[in-house]
């Protein structure tokens, strides 16, 4: 396991991996709350590797389970790496492809399978798959199937494993029906909470670009001809507006790829992998892309339609100065988005800068009056350090895209 460590290149383990890895290797239940982008996975993916030891075809001994096939994917990658010199053996199972691979990997016996619950949920019903032999059972993004409406599926497979068993659950916030999914799932968990829930990472510069409804795409496309980057991620609100806005980035001459629900599991994929290798320099999005994702290296996020829920904002913007590194997150903001920009700011507790972008001939909006000095309730303040202010707001540089 060690070399398996080294050959993805860590060296010493982040705040949620010295806290979870000595809980799970000792056996207790762990509940994990942590900002996106810390290492999660490994958190859990590493104590059970380490435990399972060598390869035994008796059938599944730990199973993650995951809302989206994209994190069932990604979980089962990162597995594979970790356990790279070891024989124990990683399927990923997850609907929207054939049955075939999934069933033959099944049946040859597979250590570890990460999986989506409705897909899983077809194996055990078709007889290709049983979970009596379940030792470790995780619980991943547990609010997010919460949300999608998979906490039944979920209960129906938590009790087709053994009573005994090792039970993770990693979830960013704990509603009342995660509490009643932990009391009645769990034993004894102990609690992990790294950092505020509420609080973006620090090393995200975030700041909100006001304009009229009119000029929106506008922006966006002058935004990006304006600021140094290395690869965007810009998140709409509908499938049928990323497709519009990636529509319109081709048009101007980007490299653009397309990540929402509507795509084929290939053309999913296909995104994925092309935007993580450089070919494609923005991917635009829904929020399927908002959580628990492990695209490196992305220098800018840009919520081009304003999240309606806070949380949302935190997992958009979690998506860059991920792993200490630093980035860029920014929000186009029209007036019907003011209420869900108030809401934002008082989830997390502070406010977010006004800025203009140079050299963009803007129309008014009645957003400008907001930032002025003397505002009414709920505005902002004129002064922003280290830029020149105008109405109240800040200009952001401008600058050569890379």
């Amino acid at each position: 396991m060690m070399d398996g460590v080294k050959a993805m290149g860590y060296v010493d383990p982040t705040p949620i991996q010295l806290r979870a890895i000595p809980l799970v290797l000792s056996g207790r239940d762990v509940i994990g709350s942590a900002q996106t982008g810390t290492g999660k996975t490994a958190a859990f993916a590493l104590p059970i590797l380490s435990k399972l030891g060598k390869h035994n075809p008796v059938g599944p001994r730990a199973l993650i389970l995951e809302p989206t096939r994209e994190l069932a994917s990604q979980v089962e990658t990162a597995i594979r790496d970790y356990a790279r010199f070891t024989d124990l053996k990683v399927t990923v199972v997850y609907g929207g492809v054939g049955y075939g691979k999934q069933t033959d990997e099944l049946r040859a016996g597979a250590d570890v399978v990460a999986a989506t619950p409705g897909r899983l949920l077809d194996h055990l019903e078709q007889g290709t798959l049983r979970l009596d032999k379940v030792e470790f059972l995780v619980l991943d993004e547990a609010d997010r199937m919460l949300d999608m409406g998979f906490l039944p599926d979920v209960r129906r497979l938590v009790e087709k494993c053994p009573k005994h068993r090792h039970t993770a659950l990693f979830s960013a916030t704990i509603p009342p029906q995660i509490e009643t999914l932990i009391q009645w799932a769990m034993h004894n968990p102990e609690t992990i909470e790294i950092g505020a829930r509420r609080t973006p990472a620090e090393t995200v510069k975030h700041v909100i670009y006001a304009v009229s409804d009119t000029q929106k795409s506008d922006l966006l496309v002058q935004l990006l001809e304006s600021v140094n980057y290395n690869s965007v991620l810009v998140f709409c609100r509908t499938k049928h507006g990323a497709d519009r806005v990636a529509g319109l980035l081709k048009r101007a001459n980007h490299a653009v790829a397309v990540l929402h629900s509507n795509r084929t599991q290939k053309e999913r994929e296909q995104a994925l992998e092309g935007f993580r290798e450089g070919k494609y320099e923005v991917l635009v999005a829904t929020d399927i892309a908002a959580r628990g994702l492990d695209i490196a290296d992305v220098s800018h996020v840009i919520n081009y339609d304003v999240p309606q829920h806070p949380e949302d904002y935190i997992h958009r913007i979690g998506r860059t100065g991920r792993a200490e590194h630093t980035g860029d997150a920014y929000t186009l903001m029209v007036a019907e988005d003011a209420p869900h920009v108030y809401a934002i700011e008082r989830f997390i507790s502070q406010k977010i800068a006004r800025v203009k972008l140079e050299n963009f001939n803007y129309t008014y909006t009645a957003l400008f009056e907001e930032a002025k000095p003397g505002a009414a309730a709920g505005g902002f303040p004129g002064k922003v350090r280290g830029g020149r202010v105008h109405g109240g707001y800040h200009f952001a540089p401008g600058g050569r895209r890379r």
